[in-house]
C-alpha cells in the first residue's frame, strides 16, 4: 500500500463557518446495481428513476449491453432498460471495471445461461477475493472457474443446468447471498441461502417487489425458480453517501445538514445507530414505503461525540461506513473500539491499514488490530499533509472530511477516485459551506 506518484491532487481548506443546508443524497448504488440487472431478468421494459450516476454502477449497466441489453436514458438521473430478445453470448470478456458487486451478481446471472463468458475488472477488482461466490455456485452445478485455483478474476462461465442448493455462508455478505440467490432463480428445486447475521437484503426486496417466489426467515432465504415482472424502479438516496454528510454536520461546530430522500433500509442504517449510540443528534423525517424500501429524510446537528465499541451483528450494517466513523471517533471524547471487522481488509483496499496510515498523518491516536482499530479521542486533526486515497473512493472522501476540520489544508492524493461512486461529492460539500 506504498503509492508515490502524486496527481490529481485535491486540496481541502478546512471550514471556519458552519455547514448548513438542505441536500439531495444520489442515488444508492446498491439498489442502481439490482435494478439495472433485475430489470434486465425480466425480459420486458423497466423504467428505473434516480439511477446512479457512479462509475460502479455505469460498469453493470456496460456489462448488461454487452449481454445484449439495450439502454436507454430517458433523462439525465432515469434509465430504460429492456431485454425482450433476452441475454446473448458476448462478443468480447465482460468488464466489470472496479465493481465487486457487478461481477459477483453476474457470475450468479451467466451460470444459469446457456454460453460461454468471461468476467474480469481492473487491476483493484482483479485482486478481491471471488471464491466466496465460485463455491457455492459449483455446488449449484455452474460450470465456473477462474484464476489462482478459483480466488481471483479473471472468471471464465460456460452456462448449465443449475440445482437448488442449501448454503450455510461463513460470512455476512449481500454480494454472495445475492450471486445465489440470481442463480437460484434458474434452479431446478428451493435455493437457500443462512447467514451467521443478516447483510443488506436490497436483493430479496427488489426481487419480492418484481414478483419473484422467494421468502424471508430471519437470517435464511428461500428461492424457487422464477419469472420477474416489469414494473418502475425508483432509486432511494444512498445512505451510505449520506454518511460523510451525518459525520461532518455532527463534528463541525453548530451545523445542521438536512439530507432528502434517502434510504432507510433497516439493514443499512447501521451508520444511523453507531452515530446515535456515539451522541449525535440525528432525525428521520417523512419516512415513507417506495418500491419495497423504506425512504425518508435525515437531520443531523453537531453534537458533542463519545467513544463506543461497534462490533457483532452491527459490523455488516456499517462494514462500507467504518472508514468514516472513523473519522468520526477522533472527534469522540474517550476511546472508540471496532473489533470482527476483518472483511475491511478485501474491499477496494485494505481499509484497515489505510485508516490507521491517513489519520495517523493527521495526528489521530490510533491503534491498527488485525479485525478492526483502537482510536483514543478527542484530538484536534492537524493539517499541512498530502493522504493517499489508494484507489479507493470511500478512503478518500473519509479524507475530505477529515480535512474539513483540519487545523490547517490538506491534499488528496488521486482524489478522482471519488468518481467511482460519488462524482458530486465535492459540488454538494460546497454547497453547505456558509458564507
Amino acid at each position: 500500500m506504498n503509492y508515490v506518484q502524486v496527481k490529481n491532487l485535491k486540496e481541502v481548506v478546512p471550514v471556519k463557518t458552519p455547514l448548513r443546508g438542505t441536500v439531495v443524497i444520489p442515488a444508492d448504488k446498491s439498489i442502481s446495481h439490482r435494478a439495472a440487472i433485475f430489470g434486465s431478468l425480466t425480459y420486458g421494459t423497466v423504467c428505473i428513476a434516480n439511477f446512479s450516476g457512479g462509475a460502479d454502477c455505469k460498469s453493470t449497466l456496460n456489462v448488461l449491453k454487452g449481454l445484449g441489453v439495450e439502454i436507454d436514458y430517458k433523462s439525465e438521473k432515469g434509465i430504460i432498460i429492456s431485454n425482450k430478445n433476452k441475454f446473448r453470448e458476448p462478443d468480447n470478456i465482460i468488464d466489470a471495471g472496479n465493481s465487486g458487486t457487478t461481477i459477483r451478481l453476474m457470475a450468479g446471472v451467466l451460470s444459469g445461461l446457456d454460453f460461454y463468458s468471461v468476467l474480469t475488472g481492473d487491476d483493484s477488482l482483479r485482486k478481491r477475493p471471488m471464491a466466496r461466490v465460485i463455491v457455492p455456485l459449483k455446488k449449484m452445478g455452474a460450470n465456473i472457474w477462474a484464476k489462482d485455483n478459483d480466488t481471483k478474476a479473471p472468471i471464465s462461465i460456460k452456462g448449465s443446468r443449475l440445482s437448488g442448493i442449501t448454503y450455510n455462508s461463513p460470512i455476512a455478505s449481500a454480494q454472495v447471498k445475492s450471486a445465489i440467490l440470481l442463480a437460484g432463480l434458474s434452479a431446478d428445486g428451493t435455493t437457500i441461502v443462512t447467514e451467521p447475521s443478516k447483510s443488506r437484503d436490497h436483493t430479496e426486496r427488489l426481487l419480492s417487489y418484481l414478483d419473484a417466489d422467494i421468502s424471508v426467515n430471519g437470517n435464511e432465504v428461500r428461492i424457487q425458480r422464477s419469472s420477474l415482472t416489469s414494473k418502475p424502479i425508483t432509486v432511494p438516496g444512498d445512505v451510505s453517501s449520506a454518511a460523510f454528510f451525518m459525520v461532518a454536520g455532527a463534528i463541525v461546530p453548530d451545523s445542521e445538514i438536512i439530507m432528502q430522500n434517502v434510504g432507510l433500509n433497516s439493514t443499512r442504517t447501521g451508520i444511523i445507530d453507531v452515530l446515535k449510540n456515539m451522541g449525535a443528534e440525528i432525525e428521520i423525517l417523512n419516512q415513507r414505503l417506495e418500491c419495497g424500501e423504506e425512504v425518508g429524510d435525515i437531520k443531523v446537528n453537531y453534537s458533542d461525540l463519545k467513544g463506543i465499541t461497534i462490533e457483532g451483528d452491527i459490523i455488516p450494517r456499517v462494514i462500507d461506513e467504518l472508514p468514516i466513523i472513523a473519522v468520526a471517533a477522533t472527534q469522540a471524547e474517550g476511546t472508540t473500539i471496532v473489533r470482527g471487522a476483518e472483511d475491511l481488509r478485501h474491499k477496494e483496499s485494505d481499509r484497515i491499514k489505510a485508516i490507521y496510515s491517513e489519520l495517523s498523518k493527521l495526528g489521530a491516536k490510533i491503534e491498527e488490530t488485525e479485525d478492526g482499530f483502537i482510536i483514543h479521542g478527542k484530538t484536534k486533526l492537524k493539517g499541512n499533509c498530502i493522504l493517499e486515497t489508494y484507489h479507493d473512493h470511500r478512503i478518500a472522501m473519509s479524507g475530505y472530511v477529515a480535512g474539513l476540520i483540519a487545523d490547517s489544508p490538506i491534499q488528496i492524493n488521486e482524489f478522482n477516485w471519488v468518481n467511482i461512486s460519488f462524482p458530486e461529492f465535492t459540488e454538494i460539500f460546497e454547497k453547505l459551506r456558509v458564507v
